[in-house]
């Protein structure tokens, strides 16, 4: 199974839950952005304190602060890993790929989930979460497109972007991303 992966989909298409349970199964390092980040805040490291700064001026964290955080992550640990959340355009995406050639430890697959628009709308309102209605989600749905368009075309054009459908049961998904890593 690939060992290298990096998980792309739009909003409520279930990355986070799939890429939890892959890791766990295959014992592989979950980087999601966001937790990257808070836990670095909570651990008080030197990357946490300019995170916590950065967020206490209401500003958003730079790539290269991002990048920085995943280099160390990626750095202490010798076995697979799962990005889920980063890159999120072109430009970081090219940073990863700088950053990980550096690692010597290059993208083996990129996972697109795939979702039909009414079926993302419906479970992201399903959610309840107070900014989560209907006008808002496709608004987020059509930021992920612009910007995640050019990244997705360039996992394709390096031959690592496989689709899978997100629609079913957790468990029905993950069986097909599965089979699609075995080779």
């Amino acid at each position: 199974m690939k060992q290298r992966l990096l998980f792309l989909g739009p909003p409520g298409a279930g990355k986070g839950t799939q890429a939890q349970r892959l890791a766990a199964s295959q014992g592989l390092l979950h980087l999601s952005t966001g937790d990257l980040l808070r836990a670095e805040v909570q651990a008080g490291s030197e990357l946490g304190r300019q995170v916590e700064a950065v967020i206490a001026r209401g500003e958003l964290v730079s790539d290269d602060l991002v990048l920085a955080i995943v280099r160390s992550r990626l750095e202490q640990h010798g076995q697979g890993w799962l990005l889920d959340g980063f890159p999120r355009n072109l430009a970081q995406a090219e940073a990863l790929d700088r950053l990980l050639a550096e690692l010597d430890q290059r993208i083996e697959r990129v996972v697109l989930m795939e979702l039909d628009d009414g079926l993302l709308i419906q479970r992201l309102l399903g959610r309840g979460r107070a900014d989560d209605n209907e006008q808002v989600i496709r608004h987020r749905l059509e930021v992920y497109r612009q910007q995640t368009t050019p990244l997705i075309e360039h996992y394709r054009q390096l031959g690592l972007l496989e689709a899978v459908e997100a629609a079913g049961s957790v468990e029905a998904i993950g069986e097909r991303i599965s089979a699609l890593l075995a080779d």
